[in-house]
């Protein structure tokens, strides 16, 4: 069965440009990667949870505040490793000195050592513009800023990036 996953691209428009909001997962193998790491906030849904739930659900255990707005659907992308990742847009704004996770994984480190380790999901936060986020995000979910951009275009043509 193919695992799935819903989350929230947080944009705002500042000084005539787009930013999205794009989260850094935890544990040592992510701690030195930069680009092609960052994800969006997301995460499984619970059977029988509705989409936009799940979506706000999840941004609330990753940074600790919960999303409020209108969520706009974005669309579905798939993995490499099979998952699909639905994605909903929200503009807002959230101060990321602020992010406080309160969900963990729990991982193997090192690989092979038998010894079992909790770290934070996400250790940061951050704001890019469209162009650092292509560099910075999943090459899988790379998509969703371009139908992000899809959507800033028609919603606000004169600020778009």
């Amino acid at each position: 069965m193919t695992s799935s996953s819903v989350g929230i691209l947080m944009y705002r428009l500042t000084g005539g440009r787009g930013e999205v909001l794009l989260v850094h997962p935890g544990g040592p193998f992510w701690q030195h990667k930069e680009f092609g790491a960052w994800s969006i906030p997301k995460g499984e849904p619970q059977p029988g949870e509705a989409a936009e739930d799940t979506a706000r659900r999840e941004f609330l255990e990753e940074l600790g505040t919960m999303p409020e707005g209108v969520l706009i659907p974005l669309g579905r992308v798939r993995q490499r490793a099979g998952k699909v990742v639905e994605a909903f847009a929200l503009e807002g704004d959230f101060d990321t000195e602020t992010m406080r996770c309160s969900s963990e994984v729990e991982i193997e480190w090192p690989r092979g050592s038998g010894r079992r380790w909790q770290f934070p999901e996400i250790d940061r936060a951050g704001w890019f513009t469209l162009a650092d986020a292509r560099l910075r995000i999943l090459e899988t979910q790379c998509e969703l800023l371009e139908l992000l951009e899809e959507e800033l275009i028609d919603k606000h043509p004169s600020t778009a990036p």
